[in-house]
């Protein structure tokens, strides 16, 4: 039977909101169950309401222990509240406002009461805690939301006041003690209706303190001067008010190409397997804007809530986004002379080499750090790193000045960025991509997915490197085997094994029983594919 991955979704495929909903309300978790316990991965809590993952009582738990963790670490100023397009978000938000009014938290919500990116959020707090006028408190924030997973899903994460994700000793602290109030029944959770939470709460112009600040962080006048087409693809989710405000505020010739908002996103073609799934970085998932390619300049594809890009040019079609980091460090390094000239280049241990060899060239120390744009959040305040991009397809940086822009991913950001280096240099960044591959080689990458239990995924999780013994990868000498970040020293959770001209890297999923497998050659797609028939091989030596 042929693949579906590409074509649009059928009413088979959609999931049932009613059915969604009601889940939400009215199923129970079991927190004896590890499926139904709260669990952070690295953007947030994350499940669905119909496996009892993701249901009030997580969140009722949760934004209790959040409430907690900020008094224990003495935050007192407002807490931003935002969600995106999914279903199970509005009524997540509305219990967490529940139990944050119960608690005397000064909560602000969108005033639109409409939808707010990510990217949005972090620029929100980062506004407040670093603005001109001084203030005796911090902001932190909250925003609902499962990135780019299926319309079943909802997610809930937390950014404190340094405006990115909580790492992992937060998240640590706040899952545990969302899961003793689950084992408790709730017993210590406050609570106010909804009605009265809602007096309670602040308002505040997410889309505006954005929109209006881009040209900090962008040239917008030398797009608007050359007059690039872009077609903006919100894909259902969070920015879809942003783009158009962007388009009239700053005078672009941009297109949203698709407004609508779906909570069961009908109008989507299914991802790989055959799910309907909002990623940028998906060939399937952004087969509609594809398609409509040579109608623009530049057409870009955000995530659900608007931290992930997908890069569209007439030329290529959609980039791989280890490409188009690529592309975007070069340009970036050579074209912010307000920049430190010692700023380094950010990427997580799975992205491509030639970021690696980018940063050679330019004369910039390159920080690779585990996978999780956590780890970039020290350097963009400091300013000491300027960019961080993760293979993913999540990526930020500074403002023109050096200063602080977002400390989480910004998907809107380097969407507009693409535009950016084309207005500037009269190229299309994957024009500007096969530049970089004519210098430096063009590598063949890839990411699998390999078969593992609960046991064998902890197993590969405490790896050490002197567990691994092989010497040689696909006929090359191994060069390092890493269970630890060489940027930061910080544990990967997984495994990286480098050679010469060749790469891989394997972590357990978070969700699934599964790990991945990610890999890449610069000797071509053969020497990849033994690459990880080697990898999966020797992985599974060391963890069965």
């Amino acid at each position: 039977m042929a693949s579906r991955a590409g074509t649009v979704a059928l009413p088979s495929d959609l999931v049932d909101l009613t059915a969604l909903l009601d889940a939400y309300y009215d199923l129970r978790p079991d927190p004896s169950n590890p499926d139904q316990r709260v669990v952070f991965g690295t953007s947030g809590h994350r499940g669905s309401s119909l496996k009892t993952s993701f249901n009030e009582n997580h969140i009722l738990a949760t934004t209790q222990a959040i409430v907690e963790y900020r008094r224990g670490q003495g935050i007192t100023g407002p807490l931003f509240l935002a969600k995106d397009t999914h279903a199970l978000s509005e009524p997540a938000q509305n219990t967490a406002l529940e139990v944050l009014a119960a608690n005397q938290v000064t909560v602000l919500i969108d005033a639109r009461h409409g939808f707010t990116p990510t990217p949005a959020l972090s620029h929100a707090i980062l506004s407040y805690n670093y603005s001109e006028q001084q203030h005796s408190d911090q902001a932190d924030g909250i925003v609902v939301t499962p990135s780019h997973n299926p319309p079943g899903d909802g997610g809930f994460k937390y950014n404190p006041p340094h405006g990115g994700p909580a790492d992992s000793e937060a998240t640590t602290w706040i899952a545990n003690r969302a899961n003793e109030l689950l084992e408790a029944k709730l017993s210590g959770v406050r609570r106010l209706p909804l009605t009265e939470a809602l007096q309670k709460a602040g308002s505040f112009d997410f889309l505006s303190s954005y929109v209006d600040a881009l040209p900090q962080v962008l040239d917008l006048e030398a797009i608007r001067s050359a007059g690039v087409r872009i077609g903006a693809d919100p894909m259902g989710g969070a920015s879809v008010d942003y783009w158009g405000e962007i388009a009239e505020r700053h005078n672009l010739n941009l297109t949203v190409v698709n407004p609508t908002i779906d909570p069961q996103w009908a109008f989507m073609t299914l991802d790989w397997d055959e799910k309907i799934r909002m990623d940028c970085s998906s060939p399937f998932a952004m087969a509609s804007l594809i398609a409509k390619a040579a109608d623009y300049d530049i057409a870009t594809g955000n995530d659900a809530d608007s931290d992930r890009h997908g890069i569209v040019t007439p030329d290529a079609g959609l980039m791989n986004p280890n490409h188009y980091l690529a592309v975007a460090i070069q340009y970036l390094y050579t074209h912010r002379p307000e920049w430190p000239s010692n700023a380094s280049v950010g990427k997580t241990l799975v992205s491509s080499s030639i970021i690696d060899r980018v940063a050679a060239e330019l004369g910039r120390e390159l920080v690779e750090v585990p996978v999780g744009f956590k780890w970039f959040v020290p350097g963009l305040l400091s300013g000491q790193g300027v960019f961080g991009g993760e293979e993913s397809a999540g990526a930020s940086f500074v403002r023109r000045n050096g200063k602080v822009w977002t400390t989480d991913k910004d998907g809107l950001l380097l969407a507009l960025l693409a535009s950016e280096i084309t207005a500037v240099t009269g190229a299309s960044p994957s024009e500007h991509y096969a530049r970089l591959t004519e210098k430096f080689g063009a590598p063949s990458y890839a990411r699998i997915d390999a078969a593992a239990n609960r046991e064998q995924k902890a197993a590969l999780a405490k790896l050490s490197a002197k567990d691994v013994t092989a010497t040689e990868l696909a006929g090359e000498s191994i060069t390092a085997k890493l269970t630890e970040a060489p940027g930061n020293g910080a544990a990967i959770g997984g495994l990286k094994v480098t050679t010469e001209n060749a790469w891989f890297a394997a972590r357990p999923s978070g969700t699934e029983d599964v790990y991945k497998i990610y890999a890449e050659s610069f000797k071509g797609p053969e020497h990849l594919k033994q690459v990880q028939e080697e990898a999966k091989a020797l992985v599974d030596g060391v963890i069965s």
